[in-house]
């Protein structure tokens, strides 16, 4: 399902979630939403499923989520952030969601079980009462059970553990092969190993977007720390940026190209003065650094 913005804007009282945005998603692709929080990424996945009014003009498959509400989201799959505190129990939902949309509950639950979830054990628990994992299993079991063509995901494994997020990529890879995904995420590994475009928002505004390798190229950076006791060195790395540790410690973050320049320099300039040196790749997500993790 392709996706046509054209100056969406949405207001919030004085707050200006979403500023005139314009924004093209072609049917099939897979597309990471980044930004900080309150740049409007859950506001404009709000407004897809056709949950908030709007300014502007917003086309899912020529549809207009306000206007066609009901046709979108039988095609539609939604996990938002903060799962619904609802009082029903799971064998109800699982089972007025199975009616709604014609799937089978043993395609659900054997979606579930992959995640370690045993639909059966909780069937009368009311999904309010369950742990965030579980919910969060709930919600992924009934979007992927679904084959719907277009998947908009919001932090969709916040609550998962490891092995869980390992079962969430292999279900995006299977059940979504063909579906427009729209992935809102803080997790490097999801948008690396996921997604083939990148979106990137502030203040409700488009700031970037394009493929998924130029933008962790751009992400990546290096952490360089330096140990010394030289007076020499340590005044030759304050001129150069590095912030002082305790110990004769010393590190700075720059960029992979930076970072060679500097260490080209500093072996020459300061060879016989420096204790150690460790390179660690860093990557950036919203503004965060963080280790880069195995491909």
């Amino acid at each position: 399902m392709r996706i046509e913005i054209d100056r969406l804007t949405r207001r919030f009282g004085r707050t200006t979630a979403l500023d005139a945005l314009t924004l093209r998603i072609p049917s099939g692709q897979r597309a990471a939403l980044i930004g900080p929080n309150g740049s409007g990424k859950s506001t404009l996945t709000r407004i897809l499923t056709g949950m908030l009014s709007y300014e502007g003009k917003v086309g899912i498959d020529g549809l207009d989520p306000a206007r066609d509400r009901e046709r979108i989201a039988a095609r539609l799959a939604y996990v938002p952030q903060a799962p619904p505190q609802l009082q029903a129990s799971v064998g109800e939902i699982v089972g007025a969601i199975a009616g709604a949309r014609h799937l089978d509950p043993g395609a659900i639950a054997g979606t579930a079980a992959a995640f370690g979830l045993d639909l059966a054990a909780v069937s009368g628990r009311p999904v309010r009462a369950l742990s965030g994992g579980m919910k969060q299993k709930l919600l992924l079991s009934l979007a992927f059970a679904s084959e719907a063509g277009l998947m908009l995901l919001d932090e969709p494994t916040a609550s998962l553990d490891a092995a869980s997020r390992l079962v969430f990529y292999r279900l995006v890879r299977e059940r979504a092969a063909g579906a427009t995904l729209l992935l809102c995420s803080h997790r490097l590994d999801e948008v690396r190993h996921l997604v083939q475009h990148v979106i990137v928002l502030e203040e409700g505004r488009l700031a970037w977007q394009g493929p998924i390798v130029d933008y962790l190229r751009g992400s990546a950076h290096s952490l360089i720390e330096v140990q010394t006791s030289a007076a020499p060195a340590a005044a030759w790395l304050r001129a150069r940026g590095f912030a002082p540790g305790g110990a004769g410690d010393w590190s700075r973050v720059l960029t992979r190209a930076e970072g060679l320049a500097v260490l080209r320099e500093m072996f020459t300039e300061l060879e016989g003065s420096l204790g150690s040196v460790l390179v660690r790749d860093l990557e950036t997500i919203d503004g965060t650094y963080v280790p880069k993790e195995d491909s």
